[in-house]
């Protein structure tokens, strides 16, 4: 249910204290259940015809099922402590669409897999790196690196997906998953980050996670991409990989113009719902998502 935007509230969460939040209330993320068309006939490079910027989601989605369960178990931890009742409905709802997320590009990554797009050994690292997290990182941090990633996913969705033109220059049927992907990452993108301040969570872990997560996160997605691109014969195609980063850093620049929204992330007065984005989220759930709900209808 989407409710109108209301002063900021407080979650109490544990006897560790509570939690300011601008997150609106109501804000409570729904778990859907689309009925998406993966057909044969969806084309190798469904981005644009562009292999560079087709792999470079493909990178992105085989890190999604594991990822997503190291996120979906960094909020779970804390679950039991969570004692306001809107606060644990939120946290189920992340946890659901999270479990649907991974669902969908496990089914995505083997479409890729099949048209020999080698995304299970990308899927095998970042598992890897996953279960190296769990075992060196304390709980705390464990969810300090689920808030800063969310905060990256929140970005590529509002301002990347959402805003400009590239759900438009895909396939439909692709389009609607990143779509509805991208809708649902912005529904719950303060739920981890309402539990982190909820349990007293360290800004000092807050903010050195999220440097961390800033050279992996882009130092994984690049290393991956030349990867495919090398694999799928492409690492030499030129104009490719200059139209790619062209769209990226120079016109229309949509990385770049990211950047004003990343860095406010390490103010102390940060949270992700003083960036409102919910007119977007409601024009793509009306263009993308009502196509594919109708089908399960």
């Amino acid at each position: 249910m989407i409710a109108r935007k209301t002063n900021a509230s407080v979650h109490p969460i544990s006897a560790r204290g509570t939690a300011r939040t601008t997150t609106p209330k109501g804000m409570i993320p729904e778990v859907r259940q689309p009925d998406f068309d993966l057909a044969d006939d969806v084309p190798k490079y469904w981005w644009d015809n562009d292999p560079a910027k087709t792999l470079l989601l493909a990178a992105l989605s085989s890190s999604f099922p594991p990822g997503e369960r190291f996120f979906i178990d960094s909020v779970r931890h804390y679950q039991k402590q969570i004692t306001d009742p809107e606060l644990k409905a939120a946290v189920r709802g992340f946890i659901g669409q999270e479990a649907h997320h991974s669902k969908e590009h496990k089914a995505l990554n083997g479409l890729m897999q099949e048209r020999g797009i080698n995304l299970d050994r990308l899927e095998r690292e970042v598992q890897g790196l996953m279960n190296w997290m769990r075992k060196q990182f304390s709980p705390e941090r464990q969810l300090a690196h689920t808030v800063a990633v969310e905060h990256f996913t929140a970005l590529l969705a509002e301002e990347f997906l959402l805003k400009y033109n590239a759900l438009d220059e895909m396939d439909p049927r692709m389009a609607a998953i990143w779509a509805w992907h991208a809708i649902e990452e912005s529904e719950h993108k303060a739920v981890a980050f309402d539990v982190y301040k909820g349990i007293g969570g360290s800004e000092f872990v807050r903010v050195t996670e999220m440097m961390a997560v800033s050279v992996m996160f882009p130092l994984f997605s690049g290393i991956h991409l030349v990867q495919l691109m090398k694999e799928d014969g492409q690492l030499l195609n030129f104009k490719s990989w200059l139209g790619g980063l062209n769209y990226m850093w120079g016109k229309p620049g949509v990385f770049r113009k990211l950047l004003p929204s990343y860095f406010k992330y390490y103010s102390p007065e940060f949270h992700p719902w003083n960036h409102d984005a919910r007119d977007l989220v409601e024009r793509a759930k009306r263009k993308w998502l009502a196509p594919v709900m109708k089908k399960t209808a």
